[in-house]
Order: C-alpha cells, then structure tokens, then sequence
C-alpha cells in the first residue's frame, strides 16, 4: 500500500515555500499585477528558484535538487492556495517532464540553475496525440507555422514545440526571441496564454519518433498529476477563506456560520477537499514511482478534482455574499484559475471517457 500522508521533508518544504508567498504574494498583489501588462512577478519566482524551486524535480548532478514528483505536488498546493503567479506549471513541471523524457541534459541545467525558463508550445487543453498535430511545418532546422493558446509563453526564454508530420513526431526547441508572440485574453488573469508564429524559426532537435512522443505524453501524464494538486491547494484556500468569513460575519445576531443550511453546503466542500486529497496524491505517488496505475490514477484525479475545485470556488464566491462578488475580493480569482484549470489537460468529461477505457467499462 503506498503511504499518501506526507513526510516531514514535504511539510518543511511547504512551510519555506508559504512562508515566501506570504511575504511577497498576497491575492492584492496578484490582482494588481493581473491589471498591468506584466502579471507575472519576476522576483518572485527568482525567489522561488533560490528555494530550489525551479528545479526540484531536476537531478542533483545537473543543478537540480533531486526530488521527486511527490515535493512538486506539494509546491503546486502552495501556488494554488495563493493563486501566485508564476510560470511554475509551465516550467519546473510541464517542461521538466518533458525535457527529462527526452533526456535532454544541457536544457534541464540551464533549467535548474534558474537561467531560462521554458515551456512546451502547445495547447494542453487538448490531448498529447493532438499536440502539433496542424499549423505547424518543419524544414531542415527551421520551423514555421503557428500555436495557439500556449501557457505561461509570456515569461519562457526557451520553446519546447512539438511538430507533426503524419506519423512522424518531433520535439524541438525554440528561442522565444525567434518567435512571434501575441497575448490573448485569458479567463485566468493569473496564467496569461499566448499565440506563437514561427517564421523560418530556427530550432534544435530535442527528440523524434518515440522518443518524442514519449517525452510529450510524459507531459501531459505529470501536468495533469500536478494540477490536481494544485486545484486541491486551490479547493482548500477557499474552504478556509469561507470558514473564516462565516464565523466573523453576523447576521440577525448570530455568525451565518451557525445556520445550518451553510454549515451543510460548507461540510460537502470538506468531503469533497478531504476525497480530493486522496486522489490527488495516489495520482503523483503513482507517477512518481512508475507505478502501472499512473494513467489510471492521474485520469482518476483529473476527473474527479477539476470539478471539485470549480465547486468550491463557487461556493466561496457565494458564501462570501455581496463582498463575494466584488472586484476587490480575491475569490474571483480562485473561480477563473479553478474554471481554466479544468480545461487543462482534458476536461473531466475527457477524463472520465478515457478512465472507462483504461478499466474496460464500455461508455454510456
């Protein structure tokens, strides 16, 4: 049986990490930065990397700090508890997964030390079959064609940009220099997403064939184990941010919190939190160890977290009442980072229909 209950290294770690945030990112913060044409905050993800942060999951021997998927997960909690915005997702997860896949040694260095932050140059809301599959033409050691709605591009240095040609697959690195960017209009005003056009672009080869679509279903299987901890973390700010309205919020004398209607709805959110927990680790205690249940665990997650963390945002803008609903409150930003979340690496509707394959249950 693995053991899900986290350790005293993860606890320490978490401590460090919401301990910074805490003192550089509050949700006023990210809601000021989301109005200006740099949401993300440089200095505090050069804060993060000097945590290790940026290459947790990175070999010792090439910079990183060695630790596995598991101490990642635990970040993502924090960064979804705060709702930071930083290129974490894109970067020390999607992109390390990725690179370490394809064994491409020099970029995940440069990754650790903090240099460059890269990203993979596709649209995740869809599958990693899908990934390059149109738009896109490679030529030699040029690359040429477009992507769209691409995460956190806005701060990478570096494009890993998967490329189809019929059965062939190839995975690549771009200068984000050499390319053309256009910011679109993102639910999320946490994670900024981008369009990129590449024009005779030059690239690198980082992997073809298997090789390559081995390193973007990693990808996906990682990302989508680590988002569901960060909707837990996510799910749990907003359970602990209403429980403490509730109780200091009077109405006809007596704290809302004592009507029974919302200590129900407020004990479902806990359920669904605690249930989420479970899921949510097994997926990266599964990936971590190469278990043969990851595709089933990390479905299982997706399924069953991206909804749930929809649901409490919900009910933390609701329970919050009329200062719920107002610009200045941070719960909006938890429902669009809880409603963008869900469209990430599959919709739970995706999920589900691929769940039932993986066990042999025929769809309804």
């Amino acid at each position: 049986m693995t053991d899900l209950l986290y350790t005293d290294v993860e606890e320490h770690l978490r401590s460090s990490v919401r301990d910074l945030i805490s003192k550089r990112s509050t949700s006023a913060e990210a809601l000021k930065r989301a109005e200006t044409d740099e949401p993300y905050d440089p200095a505090l993800w050069q804060a993060l990397a000097g945590l290790g942060v940026a290459g947790l999951a990175i070999d010792e021997p090439l910079g990183g700090a060695g630790a596995s998927w598991r101490e990642v997960a635990v970040v993502a909690e924090e960064l979804g508890r705060s709702v930071a915005p930083t290129p974490f997702l894109g970067s020390a997860v999607v992109a390390t997964a990725a690179a370490q896949a394809a064994g491409d040694t020099d970029l995940l260095a440069r990754m650790a030390s903090g240099e460059i932050i890269v990203t993979l140059a596709a649209s995740l809301a869809g599958t990693p079959h899908a990934a390059g599959a149109a738009g896109l033409a490679l030529t030699g050691t040029t690359l040429t064609g477009s992507v769209t709605n691409v995460i956190d591009a806005i701060t990478a240095d570096v494009l890993l940009v998967p490329v189809r040609d019929g059965d062939a697959v190839s995975l690549v690195a771009v200068a984000a220099a050499d390319t053309h960017r256009s910011d679109v209009a993102s639910l999320d005003l946490t994670r900024p997403v981008s369009d990129l056009a590449f024009d005779n672009a030059p690239v690198t080869i980082v992997a073809e064939g298997d090789a390559a679509q081995r390193a973007i279903t990693n990808a996906w299987l990682v990302g989508s184990a680590i988002l569901a901890s960060e909707q837990l973390g996510l799910a749990q700010q907003c359970l602990d941010m209403t429980v403490d309205y509730v109780k200091s919020r009077y109405q006809f004398g007596r704290p809302i919190g004592s009507f029974q209607a919302l200590k129900h709805r407020l004990a479902d959110v806990w359920v669904s939190v605690t249930h989420a927990r479970a899921v949510a680790r097994y997926a990266v205690a599964c990936v971590t160890d190469g278990d043969a249940d990851a595709t089933v665990s990390v479905s299982l997650a997706q399924a069953y977290c991206s909804p749930m963390a929809v649901t409490a945002a919900e009910e933390c803008v609701q329970l919050h009442g009329g200062i719920g609903f107002t610009w200045e409150h941070p719960a909006h930003l938890y429902l669009k980072r809880a409603k963008a979340d869900s469209l990430l690496f599959g919709t739970a509707a995706t999920h589900r229909a691929r769940l039932g394959g993986l066990v042999g249950l025929p769809p309804q």
